[in-house]
């Protein structure tokens, strides 16, 4: 099924922002690396080596990579978790 998203820079190198055409959190969400979340696609984010935090609220969430994260290895796997969700 999977979710489609447009992809967009921030003033932050560090962080990219995926927008959906729907609802993806109730509630704002806000977790790091480490932490526990029980929402399944931050779970599954968080779990890509060099995603340091993310920010999520309504048809968004932003991704912040580590600093020696690249965003050219990053973001095709970050594209391939949205692909691959379903709820």
């Amino acid at each position: 099924m999977g979710i489609h998203v447009r992809v967009d820079r921030t003033p932050n190198p560090n962080a990219m922002k995926f927008t959906a055409p729907r609802q993806l959190f109730n509630d704002r969400l806000i977790v790091k690396q480490g932490e526990q979340v029980d929402n399944p696609l931050a779970q599954q984010l968080l779990a890509l080596e060099g995603v340091d935090n993310l920010f999520g609220y309504d048809d968004f969430i932003t991704v912040n990579k580590t600093f020696d994260a690249e965003w050219d290895n990053l973001l095709p796997q970050i594209e391939a978790v949205f692909e691959n969700f379903s709820d």
